[in-house]
């Protein structure tokens, strides 16, 4: 009986310090603009993005080479959304507040990830033009 006391203090524990990491990242990221190239190629004519755009936008970051410092931060706002989504699914039509509240995390989950795919973008770029330097 302690012992699954302590691994449910410790799980609740656990989820509350990842929901604050990942609030902290989304906070981060919305003060970034996105440049017109993410806008273009993700099909995006303004910086409203859906909650929905998340998995496709991950899509297109996997495809970019790694900057080396954002692996991190881009799995964890995968399982906050993922557990948005849950939650958004489970209580959908009896707390609908709590439903409404997890779409709009969503939406700002969506926003970091064309955020992370527009400075993969450049990181892309910028190698690209280190190597045609180097070839001169």
């Amino acid at each position: 009986m302690i012992a699954f006391l302590i691994c449910a203090v410790s799980l609740a524990a656990f989820i509350q310090l990842l929901s604050a990491y990942c609030r902290s990242i989304l906070s981060s990221s919305r003060g970034v603009e996105l440049s017109d190239r993410v806008r273009e190629l993700a099909g995006f004519d303004s910086n409203q993005l859906g909650a929905g755009d998340f998995g496709r936008l991950l899509q297109l970051v996997h495809l970019c080479p790694e900057r080396g410092d954002d692996h991190g931060e881009i799995r964890a706002v995968g399982v906050y959304y993922t557990a948005l989504r849950t939650l958004q699914r489970a209580t959908g039509s009896l707390v609908p507040r709590i439903a409404a509240w997890s779409a709009r995390e969503c939406e700002r989950c969506s926003y970091f990830a064309a955020v992370a795919l527009d400075r993969r973008i450049s990181y892309s770029r910028d190698l690209f033009m280190q190597q045609m330097g180097s070839r001169a």
